[in-house]
């Protein structure tokens, strides 16, 4: 059994002074709270699942900015290295100096013919992969500036690019002084 007491304002107070009605009323007021909560809760779940979903759907991944560079990177270093079509177009001009070269012509005839035609070949493929290198690269750098506002480039892919440049340009100065005979140019004959 309960006990009932009565405080100084006169109201009761313990276990037998609450009546069945307002059991009740509390109860339905929880529940009608509880379930409002749960539906907010699933709204916000779904608008949650919705708005990420949107973002999944709209946000670059990154992925062909991240090839394009090692694309870059890969085309600077066959033209500082010397690529399999550079060497073959350098063996051919080799092969046409010896066919076109008369056995009375001078020695600095042949050399030119002979091994100048092809050192030359061999600077000229080396710097179209040193401008494609470079292009790319740049490309790749220039890229975000016509993509998602607000969306920054990965720090690697701006790495790999700026590497891919670098290369790019060395390896055009290289072929340039390398196709004009400053660098390593051909001996005299004489």
């Amino acid at each position: 059994m309960g006990t009932k007491t009565v405080d100084e304002t006169g109201a009761e107070t313990g276990t037998e002074a609450k009546n069945d009605e307002e059991k009740v009323d509390v109860t339905k007021t929880a529940d009608t709270t509880d379930s409002t909560a749960a539906d907010r809760a699933a709204e916000t779940e779904e608008t949650d699942e919705e708005v990420a979903a949107e973002a999944t759907e709209a946000a670059p991944t990154g992925v062909g900015q991240g090839a394009a560079a090692v694309v870059s990177a890969a085309l600077g270093v066959v033209s500082l290295t010397g690529g399999w079509i550079g060497t073959v177009a350098a063996a051919r001009e080799t092969l046409i100096g010896q066919l076109g070269t008369a056995s009375n012509a001078s020695v600095a005839q042949q050399i030119k013919e002979v091994y100048g035609d092809a050192w030359q070949t061999s600077a000229l493929w080396a710097g179209v992969f040193a401008l494609a290198a470079l292009i790319v690269g740049v490309v790749v750098l220039a890229r975000p500036a016509f993509g998602t506002p607000g969306k920054p480039q990965a720090v690697w892919i701006k790495s790999v690019a700026w590497g891919g440049v670098a290369l790019g340009v060395i390896g055009l100065l290289l072929a340039v002084l390398k196709y004009t005979d400053a660098l390593l140019g051909l001996p005299s004959a004489g």
